[in-house]
C-alpha cells in the first residue's frame, strides 16, 4: 500500500457537487493499494500514521502525532498512486488491486484507523471525487508498506 500523507488545516471530498466528507485540522490521506497488499501493510501503515510526529509542540518542533494532537483524518482511495510509468509516457494501472480486493482492504484500512477514535471521514470508493484542501505547513510525506523492513 501507499499513502501520500498531507498535513491540512481543512480538506474536503466532494461527489456530484456534495461534500461527502470533511474534516479540519488533521491529516489527508491519499491511498493506493497494490495487488499484492494484506491487512497487515494496512496494519503497519495505520499505526505507523497516527504516531507519526509531524505537529508542532509548542516550541514549533514537529514532536506531536495525530492522536497527541486530536486531528482528524480523511481517507481517500487513489489507484493512481499504484501506477507504472517506467515505460512510455501513459502510465500502466496493472498492479494497482482490482476492486474486489481493493474495497475490503481500503474498508479495513479506514476500520482500523477510526479504532483511534479521531474523527475519520473519506471519499467513496472509485467515484469521481473533487478533493480540495489547505495544506499546513506543507508537510507532505509518502509512506510505501512494502519498505517496512
Amino acid at each position: 500500500m501507499k499513502v501520500v500523507i498531507q498535513r491540512v488545516s481543512e480538506a474536503q471530498v466532494k461527489v456530484n457537487g456534495k461534500i461527502v466528507g470533511k474534516i479540519s485540522s488533521g491529516l489527508l490521506l491519499l491511498i493506493g493499494i497494490d495487488e499484492e497488499d494484506e491487512k497487515t501493510d494496512a496494519d503497519w501503515l495505520v499505526q505507523k500514521i497516527l504516531n507519526l510526529r509531524i505537529f508542532g509542540d509548542d516550541d514549533g518542533k514537529l514532536n506531536q502525532s495525530l492522536i497527541d494532537t486530536s486531528g482528524e483524518i480523511l481517507c481517500i482511495s487513489q489507484f493512481t498512486l499504484i501506477a507504472d510509468y517506467k515505460k512510455g509516457n501513459r502510465p500502466s494501472f496493472i498492479k494497482a488491486a482490482r476492486p474486489e480486493k481493493a474495497i475490503p482492504l481500503f474498508e479495513y484500512f479506514k476500520t482500523e484507523i477510526s479504532k483511534s477514535t479521531l474523527k475519520t471521514e473519506s471519499g467513496i470508493f472509485g467515484a469521481d471525487m473533487k478533493v480540495s484542501l489547505c495544506n499546513d505547513g506543507p508537510v507532505t510525506i509518502v509512506m510505501d508498506s512494502k519498505t517496512k523492513l
